[in-house]
């Protein structure tokens, strides 16, 4: 199962375990995009089920989880994926409510979707959990404090649980990725391009050289 893989990195990972021979369940919230890209993997000779619900919400975790089950049996492969960063803020706006939210979207949701898959990866002897946090949680940029300390705190988590289960056969991994190319992040940097000049159907190299110094802060570009 792949929390948050109706779109973006979260599809990308599904597709892929997909490729591999993973039974997938395909999580969102928008049930249309989830069964398409479900669709799209089983008319590509791969095998995947759809489930939905908010990861924020106890119940619906639960929920969710006895419907993955009830497909395709006991999850051994995890990845939490689901997540993300809100309201833009920085230090001189931030405000405690939006760091709140933002644990609760990343860090607790991934405590959840842990918490009712671990047993049965226990009872197996066998299990894989992958734990998506992001680069910001190992160099964070000074906007979105809160979306990097959410992202550092699964990176704590997720070294905390490798330790717990290590004798039990299953692993727990963290991917901290960078820029990802997604239908959000060119529309954002179409926008940021376009403030510069460029035009909105601008070659995508044109638009990345314009808008990449703006959002990842590499100091040799």
């Amino acid at each position: 199962m792949v929390t948050g893989s109706s779109k973006g990195i979260g599809e990308g990972i599904a597709r892929g375990l997909a490729r591999e021979g993973a039974v997938m369940i395909v999580h969102g919230r928008n049930l249309s995009r989830a069964e398409e890209v479900a669709h799209d993997i089983v008319t590509q000779g791969g095998r995947a089920h759809v489930v939905t619900g908010d990861l924020t919400k106890d119940d619906e975790v639960r929920r969710l989880v006895e419907r993955a089950q009830a497909f395709a049996g006991p999850i051994d492969i995890l990845v939490n994926n689901a997540g993300g960063s809100g309201i833009s803020e920085d230090w001189s706006t931030t405000r405690p409510e939006t760091w709140a939210s933002g644990y609760d979207r990343n860090t607790l949701a991934a405590v959840r979707v842990i918490a009712c898959v671990l047993p049965k990866m226990r009872n197996a002897g066998w299990g894989r959990i992958v734990n998506v946090a992001s680069l910001a949680a190992m160099m964070p940029p000074p906007g979105r404090p809160d979306y990097s300390a959410a992202k550092a705190a699964m990176v704590a988590m997720s070294a905390s649980l490798a330790k717990a289960v290590a004798g039990a056969g299953i692993t727990v991994n963290t991917v901290s990725p960078g820029t990802i190319q997604s239908g959000k992040l060119e529309a954002t940097f179409r926008k940021a391009a376009a403030g510069q000049g460029l035009a909105e159907d601008a070659p995508w190299a044109e638009v990345e050289r314009a808008a990449l110094p703006l959002f990842a802060a590499v100091p040799m570009g």
